[in-house]
């Protein structure tokens, strides 16, 4: 069939993907074809001390990210898009949406962003002998019982927001195993929440007397390939307010960006990863054996058919260069030029590639937000340097690139040097990697690992999504997804591989020093200014 063809017999997949800067809208083909795509941007707001984004525009842009796909639909194929073969949802993993029985949001969203609830996950990993981090939804929700919430007595349920856009669309309170696991704890022999510590979280709020059990309130667990449900009439109309789209698609299982990117690279077997880096970055290994002790900068969760994963998860990556671009276009145009913002971008990589191999003595904190696996509460974005410093504009680019994945590096170590566990290659994926070969070398160097990155997987987590969407409907009896993807999706994929160079490498490891000196300064910040 022609792609028009495959619109019009529903031959396709959809996947939409609410990221921290965009929700992305992208259409396959069964046999892989990029058919369309629609994006909408947006930004979190930092309202009373929390990181948000209201519910009225998670579906106003999901309406409008939709609506651009199909324009371009129509636009390259003459088709009004109506028929669809199967959704899928992907969204920021973890935060805090709490709901009562009406389907009111009790409290407003609370992102993957906040670091409000350091003494909660302190507590519960203590109580589970399992690294409980503050983004985690069952961090969220212990805190709030530490402070006192009234909300907590009237809760009906908990989700992400996958779940939650997944919900209004079908009906169904479900989750995917690799998002469900950034809410609670997964035990991987029986892919589901491990029941001990549902029984020792209820015991430890036993005297709160609160109408709820833990389980009661947590979405049910689904692996990849499995059924999660068709869109209703409410939820048609509500993705495609222009009474197009036909009701009936069959979704799969919601699922968090981690587990989009994990798909979207091909990295969910063992002994491979992934590493995405926009606003947030973080590396996910697939384990060929457990850990041998708990670690607080280690998040352990699962790929979307429940396999065990190391994650090293930072909260800070691109928004501090976003920012040094919005200032350089802003000096640009003083003198009445306006270049292109991809063209200030690829300045930037380009002048940090040919700097100094240790930036020069200039160092840079790209925290915007708290840095838990530094021990920064909050964020207060620096740039240090000595007087001697060779400060010049190839330098601090250099510098603002290696402040991406520097917090990444320090929870990378652990794994590699004190766990000694094996990565073949990463597999790059998100905005640092948009301009052609710079971050993807320099992150080789600084982790001492091969990265590489695959054309294939252009578009993300919105593709990554598509794909489970696919699976699910595509499958043939035990077909695994690791066989699908490899057999079907990635057979001939483009694979560009940048290796360490030694040089690189002890440039960024004499730039750790100065970085990691200069954490006090950092951790103090947020009590000066």
């Amino acid at each position: 069939m022609d792609c028009k063809e495959k619109l019009i017999g529903g031959s396709t997949s959809l996947g939409i993907e609410f990221g921290s800067t965009r929700i992305k809208a992208v259409l396959l083909s069964d046999d892989g074809v990029l058919l369309g795509a629609g994006n909408f941007d947006w930004e979190n707001d930092l309202v009373d001390g929390i990181w948000t984004y209201p519910l009225y525009k998670v579906v106003r842009g999901m309406q409008a990210a939709f609506h651009a796909l199909k324009e371009d639909v129509a636009a390259k194929y003459g088709v009004v898009l109506k028929k669809i073969g199967s959704i899928g949802i992907s969204a920021m993993m973890h935060g805090y949406l709490a709901f009562d029985a009406s389907d009111t949001l009790l409290v407003p969203f609370r992102t993957w962003r906040n670091t409000i609830t350091g003494p909660a996950a302190e507590k519960l990993t203590k109580a589970f002998s399992f690294n409980i981090p503050q983004r985690w939804s069952i961090a969220h929700l212990e805190q709030a019982i530490m402070n006192g919430e009234p909300h907590v007595k009237n809760i009906a349920y908990i989700t992400t927001l996958a779940g939650y856009i997944h919900y209004l669309l079908t009906g169904e309170k479900v989750l995917g195993v690799g998002d469900a696991s950034g809410m609670f704890p997964i035990d991987s022999t029986k892919n589901d929440y491990y029941e001990s510590m549902l029984a020792h979280f209820d015991a430890m709020h036993a005297e709160d007397a609160f109408p709820w059990k833990i389980r009661q309130i947590l979405p049910k667990v689904l692996c990849a390939g499995e059924n999660a449900g068709f869109l209703t009439a409410s939820g048609a109309a509500l993705l495609d307010p222009d009474g197009d789209l036909a009701q009936g698609v069959e979704l799969c299982p919601p699922e968090g960006d981690a587990g989009t990117g994990m798909t979207a690279t091909n990295s969910i077997g063992e002994k491979t990863g992934n590493v995405s880096a926009g606003t947030s970055v973080f590396a996910m290994i697939v384990l060929e054996k457990a850990l041998s002790k708990v670690y607080t900068e280690i998040d352990m969760v699962t790929t979307p058919d429940g396999k065990p994963v190391a994650m090293v998860h930072c909260n800070n990556c691109t928004s501090d260069i976003d920012a040094y671009i919005k200032l350089f276009s802003q000096l640009l145009a003083q003198f009445g030029c306006k270049p292109k913002k991809s063209e200030i971008y690829d300045m930037l990589y380009a002048n940090a590639l040919c700097a100094e191999k240790d930036a020069g003595g200039v160092v840079s904190y790209n925290l915007f937000s708290g840095e838990p696996i530094i021990n920064v509460e909050e964020g207060r974005p620096m740039l240090l340097r000595t007087p001697n410093a060779k400060f010049g504009f190839s330098n601090l680019c250099r510098s603002l690139v290696y402040s991406s994945f520097a917090s990444l590096k320090l929870g990378m170590d652990i794994l590699t040097e004190q766990e000694n566990v094996s990565v073949e290659k990463l597999l790059g994926h998100g905005g640092l990697f948009k301009t052609k070969d710079v971050a993807q070398k320099l992150m080789a160097s600084a982790l001492g690992i091969p990265v590489a990155v695959m054309s294939s997987a252009a578009e993300g987590g919105a593709w990554g999504i598509a794909i489970l969407a696919q699976y699910m409907r595509k499958k043939t009896a035990g077909e695994s997804l690791c066989d699908y993807l490899n057999n079907r999706v990635f057979n001939s994929a483009e694979v560009t591989v940048a290796v360490p160079d030694a040089q690189d490498a002890a440039g960024f490891a004499a730039y750790m020093q100065r970085y990691e000196a200069g954490l006090t300064a950092a951790r103090s910040s947020a009590n000066v200014i």
